[in-house]
């Protein structure tokens, strides 16, 4: 039987001191109690690159992961799971993980797109709407619209393919939940995110969902994993156990607090967990693993 724990809030670091080692004491027991060897984590992928990557149930809550979205890909990063930018990431950097045996995830903006997008000139301006607060450039998009939308998507996700990758993370995929400039339900958006799911693995890519947390109950029988930011800090971590519970991959990271505080949590959750800078560079601190 899973424990579930009560979330807790882990206390902020200052920025200076963020990636010092955990406390001795407290690092030591948890680690004693939560550190056993993985060996069956780093079995090599005996698919084909553009074959759906995938999860064995026994091994959910035993990933590690690294994302990774900014500066040259880390290709010597101790992770079974890399989730990357399909752009920005080579065939070569895709090539050399895979040859490790790892497992990869692009990222998909789903829900927005940018002005800097490659193919930005394919959505039509019906589609266009609202700008996405804090980030310049962005906008939301009418994800009632199926029909201007899947075929720019699905290139997307031929992209993702035609690089390597096994998986595919519906990034945006709660707009409902902004000012997207569209009059948005809880309905328009699942029945898009369902269609996204369906649309990936028809284009043989396990399809995952990033945040939606309201939604996840929902959605977790269309899903194989799930990425979660900040759900400790947020306190919403129990809503994500319809994945757990299934026996697929919660990918979860913090950008506060110590992990020697929320693994407690997340690790009881069954969640893989991290520590990253809010820039998604190379730098990580993974939680202990079971």
């Amino acid at each position: 039987m899973r424990i579930r724990p009560v979330s807790a809030v882990p206390r902020s670091r200052p920025d200076r001191v963020r990636r010092r080692g955990p406390r001795r004491g407290v690092a030591l027991a948890l680690t004693a109690l939560l550190v056993v060897p993985v060996p069956a984590c780093r079995e090599a992928i005996t698919v084909p690159p553009g074959a759906p990557t995938p999860w064995p149930a026994a091994l959910a809550d035993r990933w590690r992961w690294q994302w990774q979205l900014t500066g040259p890909v880390d290709v010597t990063v101790d992770a079974d799971v890399f989730l990357l930018d399909p752009v920005a990431t080579t065939s070569t950097e895709t090539a050399a993980l895979r040859a490790k045996g790892r497992r990869l995830v692009c990222q998909v903006r789903v829900g927005t797109y940018a002005t800097g997008d490659p193919d930005t000139t394919r959505f039509p301006a019906a589609v266009r709407g609202a700008a996405v607060p804090g980030r310049a450039g962005s906008r939301f998009l009418d994800v009632r619209r199926w029909d201007s939308l899947a075929p720019v998507l699905a290139d997307r996700f031929r992209l993702c393919r035609g690089k390597g990758f096994g998986a595919v993370a519906l990034a945006d995929a709660d707009g409902y939940r902004h000012r997207s400039g569209f009059p948005l339900g809880f309905d328009d958006q699942l029945l898009f995110n369902r269609r996204l799911a369906g649309l990936a693995r028809q284009l043989d890519l396990s399809p995952g969902l990033v945040d939606d947390l309201a939604q996840v109950a929902a959605l977790a029988p269309d899903f194989d994993f799930a990425v979660n930011q900040e759900c400790v800090r947020r306190r919403e971590c129990a809503k994500l156990l319809p994945f757990a519970d299934a026996h697929k991959p919660v990918f979860h990271v913090e950008y506060t607090g110590d992990p020697v505080d929320f693994c407690v949590t997340t690790v009881g959750y069954g969640f893989a967990s991290i520590r990253k800078d809010r820039a998604l560079d190379a730098w990580r601190e993974p939680c202990p693993l079971p």
